[in-house]
Formats: structure tokens, sequence, C-alpha cells
């Protein structure tokens, strides 16, 4: 790894770096001279990622005292003020990371898709909306996304890069579209950081055990949040999607989320069912 150092960062610079982070660029720690000891220069920066550093704080053990704290914010996505000390003295500096936002892929362009989209846009979400029906799949519907796209459910992914921070909400029309992209998600490496598909117990069990009959790995379905959402009671299309934003804001926060998934424990009942048939 070769680390490109600068003296200096201006602030032009800086943001240019955080905006680029924000439009998918890899994350960045930005970090900023607040208080500093006599003498020294206030507002030095230094822009970090995992793998390249540019700037300078002013002294050498300084950098490496920063870039470190740098590296540990972009772990733990924390923010804020941090004393550094240096031959020199005692420093003050202020960390801040700036990433892409997680993206929202709504499959299926129905009645829940709707308010989901608004609801994960307001959220802090990218929204990506797929259907196979040009007249569901239309941007005056989903004014909130940033893309709608028509696809073939036979190749939902194609046009959509399924990543480690992606979130993904299967809400088609029929259990054989869901059944479909939920197989082709499970049968790649692709580990999302979501993966929720709707539907009633029984609809959820009997895609479960085709998909451990075709031969998935029931760890792999450990991973699917089914039945989708949080225990809300909710009932209309509006309120479903709030359930399913619920779960999506605490499995991004950390949380496991899924208290229909674990009441229910539908795939521990597939799999104890596979053991009684042997």
């Amino acid at each position: 790894m070769r680390e490109k150092k600068l003296d200096v960062v201006s602030a032009v610079d800086a943001a240019a770096h955080a905006l680029a982070a924000h439009d998918g660029a890899a994350p960045v720690a930005l970090v900023v001279v607040v208080n500093a000891p006599a003498d020294a220069d206030l507002g030095r920066r230094l822009v970090v990622t995992a793998d390249s550093v540019t700037g300078s704080l002013g002294s050498v053990d300084l950098d490496v005292s920063a870039v470190a704290l740098a590296r540990d914010a972009l772990t733990t996505r924390a923010r804020g003020r941090h004393r550094l000390e240096s031959h020199e003295g005692e420093w003050e500096v202020y960390v801040e990371v700036q990433r892409s936002l997680p993206e929202l892929v709504i499959v299926g362009a129905g009645h829940i898709a709707r308010p989901l989209c608004q609801i994960g846009s307001m959220i802090g979400f990218r929204v990506t909306v797929i259907d196979d029906r040009s007249e569901f799949a239309d941007e005056r519907w989903f004014p909130d996304a940033d893309r709608v796209l028509v696809v073939d459910y036979n190749e939902p992914f194609e046009r959509v890069e399924v990543r480690s921070d992606s979130f993904i909400v299967l809400v088609t029309r029929g259990h054989k579209y869901d059944y479909d992209c939920i197989q082709q998600l499970l049968s790649t490496k692709s580990r999302p950081a979501y993966l929720g598909m709707i539907g009633s117990r029984r609809r959820v069990r009997a895609a479960f055990e085709a998909l451990v009959g075709d031969g998935v790995d029931p760890e792999r379905l450990a991973d699917v949040h089914a039945p989708i959402g949080l225990d809300i009671a909710a009932e209309t299309p509006e309120e479903i999607a709030l359930a399913i934003a619920a779960e999506l804001v605490a499995v991004r926060r950390g949380g496991g989320g899924g208290m229909l998934r674990g009441e229910e424990n539908v795939l521990g009942r597939v799999i104890r069912g596979r053991g009684r048939g042997r």
C-alpha cells in the first residue's frame, strides 16, 4: 500500500473528497485540527480512505496517530472530537466519515412499494424500484426513487449491483417471482445487508421448503427476513411499508430486527420438518 502525501488539503479539496464518497466512491474520513499548541496551524486536514492518505497535520507522529484514529472511524462510523499528543503538545482534532447512502432495492412496484419508496428515501436510502411491468415501473408513481427499472424477473438484478450495504425487499405480485428472485440471490456469493420477503407464514414456508429442496443451504436462508417487518399489527399498505422500514432501520443500526421473523421461526420449522421426514 502506497500512501499519497500532500502538505495541504484545502477546504474545497476536502469537500470534493466527501462529495465523491457520498456519490459512491470509497468511504473517506476527514480529520481537521480544531485546537492546537501555540504557533501551530489550525485547520490543517487529512483525508483518509482504507488505502490512502492525503494531507498532513504538520508532523509525522501526529499524522500517524490521526490516521489510526481515522481508520478506526471508517470501521465504527464514529465521529467527533479527539485529543492527540505530539512533541509540540496537545492537539484537538475533529473526525467525520463520509460514505455513500445504502441502496434500498424494492423488487415489485405494487401498492406497498409506493409508500415504502417514499419512507425509504426519507430515512436515508438511495431507492431503486424494479418490476417487469412497464405500467407499474413508472417514475410517475415513484417520484422519490433514484432509479425505476423495468426488468425481466429471470434476470432481475442484471442492472442492479448487489453489495454488502444493499437492502433488498421482495414485494412482488406473486410467490413465483419472489422465489425466482431469492433463488438467484442465494445462489451467488453476494450477501446483502438485508434481504426480506413479504408473505404469510404459509407462503414463506412453502418458499423455504422449495429452496431447501432445490439445494439452497439453510444457513443462507437464515439471512432472509421473512415474514418481513416489525410486528406493529400493520394492515394497510402504508402501515406495512412502515413496519418494513422500521426493520430496515433496526438492521442498519446494528439490531437484528425481525420481531415477526423471530415469533414465526418459519425456517426452523422447515428444517425440523425435513428431519422428521428422513
